[in-house]
């Protein structure tokens, strides 16, 4: 009777225990750093590999080298960047190549060559659709609308991720030999373009004859006269010297000049939280410092351009209506590529900017 008066009362203690603890189980340790440590420091280093295609100078060149040098200072090192631009280890194509197979972590490139990984970023290929918009409203559009969680979605679809697009309302602009007054004056100018289907199908509908050439052949393609003519970014044009061998800058304003910071979407998602979280505000802050300079530079290039001994051609407002009216098929054509919803989205996006 006495050992179970016992065994009662020690049953009875153990369940007021449970009761008073709720059956809670041993605190775990904390992932918390100790105080006055930074949150990185219990975490392994990471290197990320990224590169570029851009010329010297070029803006993803300079968002790339910020972005190493923001995300190094934020983690106290502990996640760093070796960071390979001027087409050290490939052009866009073999660089995107690259990031999917794994070999690189990110690219910083312009959209034109994303195409032929992802098809729906041809939206980007749309003639003249940046044309009368602010950078703050193309900002918008492009990074904080409801068309950015759409197109986010086909990236990731290819194991891509893009953190941020780069634009500053700089456009890609045309360089000639020929003088080029009115819409009318592109018939017939033979303009390098690159591989690119819906820029090729732009030019034609202007009645010039595309030709899509490396970019290393340009220079002495233009030198040689076996093309007149090739358009791209002015900081390119400057780094490659095209002063010298063409007497035209046309501001056309035809393609917006814009970089994406694509990552691999596996190794993104398998960094530790705090390192995306820190990537991410290393490529936002850089984003803001670059493209608030990238107005002033176009005009230094312009510049530069100039006083090289080329003739600035500029157009009258009503050049970007002469055009569109032209190149309707290939708003057409795009919108049969990747599906008008996504047109659509877009052009919702620019309207309705907040």
């Amino acid at each position: 009777m006495k050992k179970l008066l016992i065994l009662l009362l020690v049953l009875a203690m153990v369940l007021t225990q449970v009761a008073c603890t709720g059956g809670a189980q041993p605190e775990q340790p904390s992932e918390q750093p100790a105080e006055g440590e930074s949150e990185y420091a219990s975490l392994e280093p990471v290197a990320l590999i990224g590169a570029d295609n851009a010329g010297v100078g070029a803006a993803a060149q300079l968002f790339g080298e910020l972005v190493t040098k923001k995300v190094a200072e934020i983690t106290d090192g502990k996640l760093t960047i070796d960071y390979y631009p001027n087409s050290q280890l490939g052009n866009d194509q073999e660089l995107q190549a690259q990031m999917l197979a794994g070999d690189i972590d990110f690219v910083i490139c312009q959209t034109a060559q994303t195409v032929n990984f992802v098809p729906e970023v041809a939206i980007f290929d749309l003639p003249m659709v940046f044309a009368k918009y602010d950078a703050k409203t193309i900002d918008y559009a492009l990074n904080r609308s409801p068309f950015t969680e759409k197109i986010n979605e086909a990236y990731r679809a290819k194991n891509m991720l893009n953190l941020h697009y780069l634009q500053g309302a700089t456009f890609r602009e045309t360089t000639s030999n020929k003088k080029i007054s009115s819409i009318d004056d592109f018939k017939g100018l033979k303009i390098r373009t690159m591989e690119n289907k819906n820029h090729m199908d732009f030019w034609k509908a202007l009645g010039a004859a595309p030709t899509p050439l490396p970019w290393p052949e340009v220079y002495v393609s233009l030198q040689q006269g076996l093309v007149d003519a090739q358009e791209n970014a002015t900081d390119t044009c400057v780094g490659a010297n095209l002063n010298e061998v063409q007497d035209y800058l046309i501001l056309t304003h035809h393609i917006l000049y814009c970089n994406q910071f694509l990552i691999n979407a596996s190794k993104f998602d398998s960094l530790h939280p705090a390192y995306q979280k820190a990537l991410k505000q290393a490529v936002d802050e850089a984003a803001v410092e670059i493209e608030a300079r990238l107005v002033t530079i176009d005009k230094e290039n312009r510049q530069k351009l100039v006083d090289n001994g080329m003739e600035l051609i500029e157009f009258e407002a009503s050049f970007v209506d002469e055009v569109l009216e032209r190149v309707q098929s290939v708003y057409d054509s795009i919108g049969k590529q990747i599906g008008q919803e996504y047109v659509d989205a877009l052009l919702d996006a620019l309207k309705n900017a907040k």
